[in-house]
């Protein structure tokens, strides 16, 4: 296999108006090909099933995909995971010592519930050596409404009242942020973030938090009514999918907000649900569920998750950042 991630026009058989058609269709990497069926890659991209296969094959090969790996191995490899602090003691001890790399870890909550707010924290956090509940790493923040605030990052620089860290203006200077106007553009602007994660990689201050502020927004709108849903849930689970190969290959924590529906056939308990169904609750590796209480208090509810119990943690939103109650 070549140096560095291939292009999907490396493939044999795939030209670039094949190509154009595989990336409208939501096949932005190799890896997505290989892991599709050639009726599906033949419909979208107007080739035979025969040349379907190939390609596929191809890609497969490419990928290196399909082989198996003991559990040794997933042992050895989990003794890289690193976690991201809060900062906050409640909400580190409700992820076992905070957010994981090699996992996507889901926050969705109402309007106001404080997604944001964490995600700005976490931008200003990873950049903090380890000793200090950071990575020491830099983050990619895709933004689909509009939410990033460098004010709110100064805010929180200042308010981690700590002596030797670098100025406000080296915390924004390693925040790589870029604007998402569709779901296309958001699924493009993912496979652009490896190219970015590769080129740091070896740098001062390598990705190590990848931010999707908000993941569902996008596709909500785009994709209204029941007769679109079923084509929205498979762009979103190839999104979530080049999202994990991602943090898998830079150890880094992945990130994503969610929004969420109000279910009226709910009588009792909390009638609120995230947007995305089962593809995104799958995919999450962890889910949080954020929600205001009373005194301006948040509660963060940690809905799933493959080795924790369910929990929850208060924290309150300053001016300076997350702090506790």
């Amino acid at each position: 296999m070549a140096e560095g991630p291939l292009s999907i026009e490396d493939l044999p058989g795939v030209g670039p108006s094949t190509a154009d058609k595989l990336r409208e269709a939501g096949y932005l990497s190799v890896e997505s090909i290989a892991t599709a069926s050639p009726a599906e890659l033949s419909e979208v991209s107007e080739i035979s099933e025969s040349t379907a296969k190939k390609i596929i094959k191809a890609a497969r090969e490419a990928a290196d995909i399909g082989g198996f790996k003991t559990g040794k191995d997933i042992f050895e490899q989990r003794k890289d995971i690193k976690k991201l602090s809060f900062r906050v003691p409640e909400l580190d001890a409700l992820l076992g010592g905070g957010m994981e790399t090699q996992a996507i870890t889901e926050m969705y909550g109402e309007f106001g519930s404080g997604k944001s707010q964490i995600v700005h924290q976490m931008a200003v956090n990873v950049q903090l050596p380890t000793e200090l509940g950071g990575l020491d790493g830099s983050a990619i923040y895709i933004d689909t409404e509009n939410t990033f605030r460098p004010e709110r990052i100064e805010q929180m620089v200042n308010g981690l009242g700590l002596d030797n860290i670098p100025d406000v203006d080296e915390f924004l200077q390693n925040i790589h942020i870029a604007r998402a106007h569709t779901s296309d553009h958001q699924m493009l602007l993912v496979e652009n973030s490896r190219d970015l994660a590769t080129e740091l990689k070896n740098s001062d201050k390598p990705v190590k938090l990848f931010i999707i502020d908000s993941l569902t927004a996008h596709f909500r709108a785009e994709y209204a009514g029941r007769g679109t849903l079923a084509t929205r849930q498979q762009k979103l689970n190839r999104h979530m999918h080049e999202l994990f190969k991602l943090i898998d290959e830079h150890n880094g924590v992945g990130l994503v907000t969610n929004q969420v529906m109000s279910n009226p056939a709910v009588f009792f308990g909390d009638p609120t649900k995230p947007i995305g169904g089962n593809i995104v609750g799958h995919t999450a590796t962890f889910r949080l569920y954020l929600r205001k209480s009373k005194g301006g208090k948040r509660i963060a509810r940690l809905v799933d998750s493959p080795n924790l119990p369910e929990g929850e943690a208060p924290f309150i939103v300053e001016e300076a950042g997350l702090k506790s109650c």
